[in-house]
């Protein structure tokens, strides 16, 4: 793990995003196509016997009992092509939405291997770009009680392309 130029460990939403960038994101790169199509299409344990796969977990410092999140986030960044400022359900959402929000909320409700399908294909939605490190971020912890919930009320805002509360300023005037 080396830390970034401000001289800050990097978070694993980082790390991920740079492990996308060096084994997925060089399209031109016979062994990022391959090792993308590889990954999306295979089974669980083919995927977790890719040797990248592995290097990625170790990194993370995800264990046996966390596969299905290395699952999920591996396979969600197969889909990736290009990592842009934008989360993915801001990129789902705002004014004019390519992901209805009924659609959208059953992605939020999902769970397991339907919430890894449903989530795949709304990646192709988003014209396959999204805030990588973010989407990795969000994906390693969606499963956790606190942080899980955060996230999906972070993407709940981001998709509405409303400010969450508390975030907003008020300029001079007093909430009531």
């Amino acid at each position: 793990m080396s830390e970034t130029e401000s001289g800050k460990q990097p978070t694993r939403g980082e790390r991920a995003a740079a492990w996308w960038r060096e084994r997925l994101a060089n399209r031109d790169s016979g062994a990022a196509r391959g090792l993308s199509a590889r990954l999306r299409r295979a089974h669980a344990l083919a995927a977790l016997a890719e040797p990248q796969v592995q290097a990625l977990a170790r990194d993370l410092g995800l264990g046996e009992g966390q596969a299905d999140t290395l699952l999920r986030l591996v396979w969600a960044l197969a889909e990736l092509r290009e990592s842009d400022g934008h989360s993915l359900a801001r990129r789902l959402g705002g004014p004019e939405p390519v992901m209805s929000h009924l659609r959208f909320q059953r992605l939020m409700r999902a769970e397991g291997e339907e919430f890894s399908t449903a989530l795949r294909r709304a990646i192709v939605m988003s014209d396959r770009r999204c805030d990588v490190a973010r989407l990795a971020a969000d994906l390693l912890v969606w499963d956790h009680p606190q942080w899980g919930e955060a996230a999906r009320r972070r993407w709940i805002f981001d998709y509405f392309a409303a400010p969450a509360p508390g975030t907003q300023e008020t300029s001079g005037e007093i909430a009531q």
